[in-house]
């Protein structure tokens, strides 16, 4: 029997009331939800999660990154899972469906087999990756990035938040490191839910996102330094205001990727200044300069044509300068097998789709790398993420869910 001879659907109403539970967990100030990696809120979360999948039948499994893996068994021992997920993780100030409705859509996904009573021949497995976001501890998809091979565990525990606590210390603190090895599951295909996290979905009144790649990135931090002086009493022509210089990076940036379009974004993101005092010109410096693209090349270019502006801005201001590349992965080009299972899925269940370069890192990008994957994205209102007030609705919850659904059977097997 093949997927399109069933006629299922999830539950939208269970998928959206697990939503709404889990943003009870580290709620925001606003609507959305804090539940910053490694927090206490994390763990409560992870908590949560783990009650509903083993209430579904499943079994846990914890990698020393604290990654999760639920599996639910197959009707053919020794054949690999098929997998499913994303992350539970958010911002500060994140919304209650970016990476979690990866997750839950998978809970969904097995229990709408479970109520059907549908058997699939290779196992089906939900994973949760730790530090997704990479808020609290940079670079964003760490565990994930372990997992696939390109970061060491080293790295990944050494890795410290704003107050000197590292990643490792924590993962031990909240209780949720495993003694699996990291990379000892290994999956026959892995699909993540997400929501778009841009604007294109909606705009072209598209229900379904088919995402055939991922733009790479480089995360560049840059830190200038000069001299601290009173702003009322140093002469104009006498200052080494590292300000100054991160004023002029910025235009620099937006200049850079303007130049390499289409299919380019950069932006300097964070930044900080010192001693941050009103009437005090800045001595030093730190910010973050994010540049995006598909393509290999033009993302190389980018990056030495930044570089080479920093340095070329420092001279002529007469700053120190310091450049260390923060976080960084290539251009993706998810399974096209995948791809066309994910596309014909949303046609034959009748939703509206198109192709789609996702604009955000995700764990699909590293994993990736070892296994067969790809991802579903839904539309999210007026592209907002990152931001409390990130908005999708339970119609397009359910469509990227029975996409989901669909799919995985369709590469897992059902068993008549």
């Amino acid at each position: 029997m093949t997927p399109a001879g069933l006629n299922l659907r999830i539950d939208p109403a269970r998928l959206w009331d697990s939503l709404e539970e889990m943003a009870k967990v580290g709620p925001g100030i606003a609507g959305g939800c804090n539940r910053q990696t490694l927090t206490d809120a994390d763990s409560e979360g992870r908590h949560l999660f783990r009650a509903w999948a083993e209430a579904a039948g499943m079994t846990m499994k914890l990698d020393r990154m604290g990654n999760m893996f639920f599996l639910r068994e197959g009707a053919e021992p020794g054949l690999l899972p098929v997998a499913m997920g994303s992350h539970l993780d958010t911002q500060p100030t994140g919304g209650k469906y970016d990476g979690v409705l990866g997750v839950l859509g998978a809970l969904e996904v097995v229990r709408t087999l479970n109520d059907m009573g549908v058997r699939t021949r290779h196992p089906i497995m939900i994973t949760n990756w730790t530090n997704e976001e990479g808020a609290r501890f940079a670079p964003a998809m760490l565990a994930s990035g372990v997992y696939a091979g390109m970061l060491t565990e080293d790295y990944a525990n050494a890795r410290q938040d704003a107050e000197g606590k590292t990643f490792g210390a924590e993962l031990d603190r909240i209780g949720w490191r495993g003694e699996e090895p990291v990379g000892a599951e290994k999956f026959h295909a892995m699909f993540e839910l997400h929501i778009e996290q841009g604007p294109i979905l909606e705009a072209k009144a598209k229900d379904i996102g088919v995402v055939t790649h991922g733009q790479g990135l480089w995360w560049l931090e840059i830190t200038y330094t000069g001299k601290d002086a009173h702003t009322g009493s140093t002469p104009m022509s006498m200052r080494v205001n590292a300000g100054r210089g991160v004023a002029q990076m910025i235009e620099a940036v937006h200049q850079i990727a303007m130049r390499h379009q289409p299919d380019v974004v950069g932006a300097v993101g964070q930044m900080n200044v010192w001693p941050n005092s009103r009437n005090v010109i800045p001595g030093k410096a730190v910010f973050t300069v994010d540049i995006r693209s598909p393509h290999q090349g033009k993302l190389d270019a980018m990056r030495a044509e930044v570089e080479r502006a920093a340095r070329d801005i420092a001279r002529g201001l007469g700053l120190g300068v310091e450049l260390e590349a923060v976080g960084h992965f290539d251009p993706v080009a998810f399974d096209p097998d995948l791809v066309k299972v994910v596309r014909a899925q949303a046609e034959a269940l009748g939703f509206s789709h198109m192709d789609i370069v996702s604009g955000a890192g995700h764990d699909a990008c590293w994993v990736n790398r070892v296994a067969p994957t790809v991802m579903i994205m839904c539309p999210c209102v007026d592209g907002l993420s990152h931001n409390e007030a990130e908005k999708i609705t339970p119609e397009w919850a359910a469509a990227g869910s029975d996409v989901l659904l669909h799919s995985v059977l369709e590469v897992a097997g059902v068993i008549a």
